[in-house]
């Protein structure tokens, strides 16, 4: 592998053109060798902004061309994640999934065992670890049960947006067997982040759902709760809804001391969406302050810097050095455990 990490981003929509091309190509451990898309305004937009001769027209074509990359970063439709996964590590190159890592648990399951098997990294862009907002819940609860918060008991987490007819993205037209619906976009981040702070759920005892259809037309769910109860003990309470005309708090934490809670979303996709520098000294910064409340008093607590970069950073260092990956697989493999088992029991 050269010193210097080539990478291809198929695909550039949301996914590659507004996170994964920009990180890659402000992080100088990489090179941003082909972007894959067959979509022409795309490849336009593509070309303006990485150069002539970046885009490559299909995943043929960028797999015949296998030894010019060492990484290939898959943020196409879902239903293209594991069988697009597959034809990397067949080709010999490590591989980042955008969530979800794939359709279902089997087929994650199916991937990690073909990139061991071939000695190959795979891992999966969990993004929204590195929101700032997330960051500072995970700092005050790893001060633990004599910290701020006390014994945490509770965790409440909301992605919630007002969009009450349905759009033409495919995610909102598909149905679930084929990665649509709310759970399947948002699940991956909020049950992720979840585990992340308080560890594993046992999937058949340990997860309820609703999932519902509020939208006139609507294939898939919409408008979802999702309740895990980890192995410690702890109950997270997570919402996802696209028809939702005032947002709860985007994260409340109930300890036995006090409460954390959080409002609005991380700056980063915005700012990314602006195309601000990753390098610009705002990047990652704006977000409003937390609130940590308790029977005596309310104080604000100021929300860090979210880091998105340091995904691709800690990959570099996986991938020359041998490293842990920034995301292990296997958690991703959980979160999709997980959402099969929302939707088997909520019959959505």
């Amino acid at each position: 592998m050269s010193s210097v990490l080539r990478a291809a981003v198929v695909g550039f929509g949301t996914g590659g053109r507004v996170f994964h091309a920009p990180l890659i190509a402000a992080d100088p451990r990489y090179e941003l060798r082909m972007i894959v898309t067959g979509n022409v305004e795309r490849a336009a937009d593509a070309a303006a902004r990485y150069g002539d001769g970046i885009v490559v027209g299909d995943v043929d074509a960028l797999f015949a061309r296998a030894s010019e990359v060492d990484l290939v970063v898959i943020t196409s439709p879902n239903e293209t994640h594991g069988p697009l996964a597959h034809r990397a590590l067949e080709a010999g190159l490590d591989v980042v999934v955008d969530k979800p890592f794939a359709l279902s648990a089997a087929e994650a399951r199916e991937v990690i065992e073909h990139a061991e098997a071939v000695g190959r990294r795979v891992t999966v862009f969990q993004n929204r670890r590195w929101d700032g907002d997330f960051l500072t819940v995970e700092r005050l609860i790893a001060q633990g049960a004599d910290g701020t918060l006390g014994e945490v008991r509770q965790f409440e987490s909301a992605f919630e947006w007002w969009k009450p007819e349905i759009g033409t993205k495919w995610k909102e037209v598909v149905t679930p067997g084929k990665g649509g619906g709310i759970l399947f976009d948002l699940g991956p981040h909020l049950i992720d982040q979840a585990i992340r702070l308080f560890g594993p759920v046992d999937v058949a005892t340990g997860v309820h759902a609703e999932l519902d259809r509020r939208r006139p037309g609507s294939v898939t769910d919409d408008d979802s709760f999702v309740t895990l109860r980890h192995d410690n003990g702890v109950r997270s309470r997570l919402w996802f809804s696209a028809v939702s005309p005032w947002n709860r708090p985007r994260f409340r934490v109930v300890g036995s001391h006090a409460v954390f809670e959080t409002e609005g979303l991380d700056p980063q996709e915005a700012q990314l969406k602006a195309d601000l520098p990753v390098d610009d000294p705002e990047f990652g910064h704006g977000h409003p302050d937390g609130l940590l409340r308790s029977p005596e008093s309310t104080s604000a607590v100021s929300v860090a810097p979210g880091a998105y970069p340091e995904f691709y950073r800690l990959l570099a260092e996986a991938l020359t050095s041998g490293g842990p990956l920034p995301v292990d697989p296997r958690d991703s493999l959980l979160v999709l455990e997980i959402i099969e088992r929302a939707h088997d029991i909520s019959h959505a």
